[in-house]
Formats: C-alpha cells, sequence, structure tokens
C-alpha cells in the first residue's frame, strides 16, 4: 500500500517537516486552514511519514475548491475543503496513480458550509 499526504500549498506543516527532517513552524494560509492548517506536524507524525511508501504532494487553493464543487455538481455530496484536497490532488497530476493501482479518497462533509457551493 502507497499513502499520499496531500496538503495545501500554504498550509503544509508534515510537507515542511519531511523537508527539514524534523517539525518545523510554517504559515498558514489556506481555504483548508480549518481543519488542515497545523502550525507545525508532530515529530510522530513526521517520522511516520517518512516512510518509503509515503508521498508527501501540495495543491494550490484554486485546485482545492475547484474539487470540492466537482464532488458537489457531480454527486450533490458536500465535503469540506480538506476533504477536497485529497480529490485536488488527483486532479492536478500533484499525484498520479500507477495504471494498476486502485486509488481511494476519504470524503468527509462534517467541517462544511455548504452555502457557498452555488458560486
Amino acid at each position: 500500500m502507497r499513502v499520499v499526504v496531500a496538503e495545501p500549498e500554504h498550509c503544509r506543516a508534515l510537507n515542511a517537516g519531511l523537508a527539514a527532517g524534523e517539525p518545523v513552524d510554517v504559515p498558514v494560509r489556506s481555504v483548508a486552514a480549518d481543519s488542515l492548517g497545523a502550525r507545525r506536524a508532530s515529530a510522530d507524525a513526521v517520522r511516520w511519514a517518512a516512510r518509503p511508501h509515503v508521498r508527501s504532494v501540495l495543491v494550490p487553493d484554486e485546485a482545492i475548491t475547484a474539487a470540492r464543487r466537482e464532488v458537489w455538481r457531480t454527486h450533490r455530496i458536500a465535503v469540506e475543503h480538506s476533504a477536497a484536497t485529497a480529490l485536488a490532488a488527483l486532479r492536478t497530476a500533484a499525484h498520479v496513480p500507477a495504471p494498476d493501482e486502485e486509488t481511494c479518497v476519504v470524503l468527509c462533509g462534517a467541517n462544511t458550509d455548504p452555502s457557498d457551493l452555488a458560486r
């Protein structure tokens, strides 16, 4: 199994920790900051994400918003921006699955306001 960590470009606590080899503080500015806005990843998270089967990718806010609206238009499921971040990674080619690879994106909407989906 391969694990892909998808974070917004401007909420990249785990990605920055992996690059530094240890937890570091990062600025937080993203549409997904309410749920993905950690300023620092834990040492355990950085250690686990440094394993060979884990990959870290970053996606722009515009792609996150577009993915969220796509899920709403296509399936009428209101998801939060953090859930849309994982889908955005696939839509922007930040992560391209292997041809024979099964991909799973976990979507939830517990932390969302669906009133902005109609825009």
